[in-house]
């Protein structure tokens, strides 16, 4: 279970535009969005905590990252990758079982418009 996590990213709007769809169907929202002694960022949230926090830094984008949200079924992952791909994100491993994580490990990868290895995840048997 995550807690919270920042990114620093390049182009906040372009971060905005592709996670605002990638993320919807897991049940995440965009929940704010300020700017802080002269720094913009997102927060999104999910079932009413933020945990997903965006930070523009044109000049210092953080290098590629690997982050994963957990997604309550398998349906879940699917509509994530294709909410991601349409929205700018590039494959980086199309929806399906990962047996070599474990027996029903279901998840799909994507990178974001910064090159971040973001992925949707499923344990559930179905």
């Amino acid at each position: 279970m995550l807690d919270h996590m920042t990114f620093r990213v390049r182009d906040l709007a372009a971060t905005r535009r592709f996670y605002e769809k990638a993320l919807a169907p897991l049940g995440y929202k965009l929940g704010h969005e300020a700017e802080h002694d002269g720094v913009r960022m997102l927060g999104f949230v999910h079932e009413g905590k933020f945990d997903t926090w965006f930070v523009e830094a044109p000049e210092n984008p953080s290098g590629p990252t690997h982050l994963a949200w957990h997604a309550v079924s398998r349906d879940a992952v699917d509509a994530f990758y294709a909410a991601a791909i349409a929205n700018g994100g590039r494959d980086n491993g199309p929806p399906g079982l990962r047996p070599h994580y474990h027996a029903h490990y279901y998840g799909a990868f994507v990178l974001d418009p910064d090159g971040n290895n973001v992925e949707a995840v499923c344990h559930e048997p179905k």
